[in-house]
């Protein structure tokens, strides 16, 4: 039962560092992905044929303050977390409710990891704007290779967890 709990830890934590990661890369390299996210909301890469090109949204500061959300919310994704992964490590020979209480930042990371992935670049960006179809500026199936491993990882961790052999009646 431990090594089950230390995978969910470890899992939780993988994530943590991909979203920092991410973060990172977008904050280092801002202006790279603020390309992508122009192209998307500004839809000048949809083919000529499309006729949803009057959802575009043009404005450059709108442009940058959705970037910038994306980026917090990524931030927010690897604080919380990391402290997911953390809190779950404290209480990894805990009882089983004092180790699922720990798992509430992690719940709350991935749910809003999976929000990010699945609402906003596959619903938003990938239908709303159109994403799906432009050649170099779709990103809806990795979107969805993230949205499923954020959404994965909170079913794992969601799991009823077991009493560790041993583990004192009453104690944390």
């Amino acid at each position: 039962m431990l090594s089950l709990r230390l995978a969910k830890v470890l899992c939780v934590a993988a994530l943590a560092l991909y979203a920092a990661l991410v973060a990172i890369g977008n904050i280092t390299d801002y202006w790279t992905n603020f390309a992508f996210v122009t192209h998307i909301l500004d839809m000048d890469q949809l083919p000529a044929e499309s006729h949803i090109r009057w959802r575009a949204l043009t404005s450059l500061t709108f442009h940058h303050a959705i970037y910038l959300l994306i980026i917090g919310t990524e931030i927010t994704i690897a604080v919380l977390a990391a402290a997911g992964a953390l809190a779950m490590t404290r209480k990894l020979k805990s009882q089983a409710e004092a180790f699922h209480c720990a798992k509430s930042r992690a719940v709350t990371a991935l749910t809003l990891g999976f929000l990010l992935y699945e609402g906003g670049f596959i619903a938003v960006a990938g239908e709303w704007f159109g994403m799906w179809q432009l050649q170099a500026w779709n990103g809806v199936q990795s979107a969805f290779r993230i949205a499923v491993t954020m959404l994965g990882v909170l079913i794992f961790i969601a799991l009823k967890d077991e009493e560790l052999p041993g583990t004192p009646a009453g104690g944390l």
